[in-house]
């Protein structure tokens, strides 16, 4: 039996409802039973009814931050699994997270095989090979899941979400990278890209 076969629970906590809806998706197709929650609040609701053995969340969230949900899962059910997703302005958070019993954490984009083997759920052989020329993760379009449906692609949600935080600045990026999270450059880099195919 494989590991997805358990039917491992996983408990996706993000703000933005098409990130997690996409993930909890891409999870479910998998074979594990995905539930999600928008925030703080939720999530702990969630972890008294659904009992979750892992938790996915990200850090940068409204009222609560993923810091708290680390602090609480932990505190309250020390053997469920916290993985925490983070943008680069955001790594000494990370750290903190680890410090205080979260598995780890991974950068932003991260893409569900990337999310499965950082929390030991997938072998790491099962994860998209490196491109060819060499650039990292960061540089190709992110959330590209494999399942084959209508729904906009997560490169597509996250490219959306860039150009509505990047109105809300009067299109200045600098503060946009702030509000987003990310390095100036970063963010200079994903403008220059086309916006990926639905």
């Amino acid at each position: 039996m494989s590991l997805a076969e358990k039917k491992s629970r996983i408990l996706v906590v993000d703000d933005d409802e098409a990130i997690r809806t996409r993930l909890v998706s891409a999870l479910s197709r998998r074979g594990y039973d995905a539930e999600s929650a928008d925030g703080y609040n939720t999530a702990m609701d969630k972890m008294r009814s659904f009992h979750p053995e892992y938790v996915v969340t990200d850090l940068r969230m409204p009222e609560h931050s993923g810091l708290d949900v680390v602090e609480t899962v932990k505190r309250t059910s020390p053997q469920t699994e916290v993985l925490l997703l983070t943008g680069f302005g955001s790594i000494a958070n990370a750290l903190e997270a680890v410090r205080k019993g979260a598995r780890g954490y991974l950068t932003k984009p991260a893409d569900t095989d990337q999310i499965l083997v950082a929390l030991g759920l997938q072998e790491e052989s099962k994860t998209k090979a490196p491109s060819e020329n060499g650039s990292s993760d960061l540089d190709q379009v992110p959330y590209e899941f494999d399942d084959e449906d209508c729904s906009p692609t997560l490169g597509r949600v996250e490219w959306e979400h860039i150009q509505r935080v990047l109105s809300d600045c009067d299109n200045n990026i600098s503060r946009a990278a702030r509000a987003l999270g990310m390095h100036r450059r970063t963010l200079q880099r994903k403008l220059s890209y086309n916006p990926p195919g639905r």
